[in-house]
């Protein structure tokens, strides 16, 4: 089995590697969340409704949900280095074909072409921590490179409205295609980091592996209880990120700030995380995650129910606790996951790939039902009090998890 020996965990290349991941991670941070601060731009002059626009913004993971599995099984056979190369292409590919999109189904087309991209980094990054860090320093570089794509959200929801549209004259499509000439720029950047040597022997190792039948392997993590589990709270978990994390600019409009104000705020979730990703999946070792998990979930929670008071204190303090959350609920889970002894560092990919698919359904219909609800009720207060419910229930579920690692 390949996996971080001795010398590739004290390789100093492993940090430029890192920052590698960090890069075409960042680059899918700033697509992932490039259109919800041009959201009343985009719905004008195409002619959309909210709930259309929620079911684009929802797009990309209906696609990511059929695509994950089947790039864990590439990331598995053909390592790392090519898959975020792709998942840089089609990133580029995505905000390229946003900027031309002159209806809603070219602009659900664009938007789905990143649910390629997106699962090839998502599966890839921990592999690759896999196979280049161990122990604790694990948890630590699992956190910095979560970082990449925080920063990427901060760069679209405090430059887009307040900098970047009055630089391109209030023309969106400008700034679609600046951010995809960013993701290019990140996997060019890949591309030569990846080049190195050992890095090169590690895919000759991984493609050199026996390798067993992929529906087999499927078989085996979900006859598993405890992945069972896991991926159930994947589902709410993405739920609560992707559904606030693409209407909170629009949620914070609503509240009676402007549209450049409402992306400076909506970053601050953002910028507080970055400091969260580095300390939590470090102290995360595996007699705390459980205890971790639930703290997070419970300030999630929280954080919706403090952004119904429209109470400025409140909802500050709201945006802080939801940034501290939403950085490291996943990094945590993924975590766990891949230190399971039966997946371990040769599963991962596959592992990986069952864990974000599941997760998606949650990204799909969390921005498409805020959508709907805010069609529905003209007002956001009785989704921010569904996903404080959701985050209750995960919980709840933390219960028969820990029954089922035991």
């Amino acid at each position: 089995m390949v996996q971080a020996d001795e010398a590739d965990a004290a390789h100093p290349y492993r940090w430029a590697i890192l920052l590698g991941v960090w890069l075409v991670y960042f680059s899918f941070g700033v697509t992932t969340v490039s259109m919800a601060p041009l959201v009343p731009h985009i719905v004008r002059d195409l002619g959309m409704s909210y709930a259309e626009m929620g079911f684009v913004l929802g797009g990309w993971q209906l696609v990511y949900i059929a695509t994950a599995a089947p790039c864990g099984i590439v990331i598995d056979r053909w390592g790392p280095r090519a898959g975020l190369l792709l998942s840089a292409l089609f990133i580029a590919m995505s905000a390229g074909l946003r900027a031309n999109a002159d209806d809603f189904w070219t602009l659900l087309f664009a938007v789905g072409l990143f649910g390629i991209g997106g699962p090839m980094v998502s599966i890839g990054a921990p592999k690759l921590m896999g196979l280049w860090f161990k122990g604790s320093e694990r948890g630590m570089a699992m956190g910095i490179y979560v970082t990449g794509p925080a920063m990427g959200g901060i760069v679209s929801y405090a430059l887009t409205n307040s900098v970047l549209m009055p630089y391109f004259e209030q023309d969106w499509r400008s700034v679609l295609l600046l951010f995809a000439g960013i993701a290019l720029a990140c996997g060019a950047a890949w591309l030569v980091i990846s080049a190195h040597p050992r890095a090169r022997e590690i895919e000759r190792e991984l493609k050199a592996q026996p390798k067993e039948r992929q529906l087999a392997v499927f078989a085996k993590l979900l006859a598993m209880p405890s992945v069972q589990v896991m991926l159930v709270m994947s589902v709410g978990i993405f739920f609560f990120n992707h559904g606030l994390n693409n209407w909170l600019p629009e949620l914070l409009r609503h509240s009676g700030m402007s549209a450049a104000q409402a992306g400076m705020w909506a970053a601050l979730p953002t910028a507080v995380g970055v400091a969260g990703a580095l300390i939590i999946p470090r102290l995360a070792t595996p007699e705390r995650r459980l205890a971790i998990l639930a703290g997070l979930f419970a300030a999630a929670g929280l954080a919706a129910i403090l952004l119904l008071t429209e109470n400025p204190a409140a909802m500050t303090i709201g945006l802080i606790v939801q940034g501290i959350a939403r950085s490291s609920m996943m990094t945590v889970m993924v975590l766990l996951l891949m230190e399971m002894k039966d997946v371990g560092s040769r599963y991962t990919g596959a592992a990986s790939g069952l864990f974000f698919s599941a997760a998606e359904v949650g990204g799909v219909l969390g921005p498409l039902t805020l959508g709907a609800v805010y069609d529905a009720t003209g007002d956001f207060s009785p989704a921010l009090v569904l996903l404080s419910v959701i985050m209750a229930g995960l919980v709840l579920l933390l219960v028969p998890l820990r029954r089922r690692l035991v």
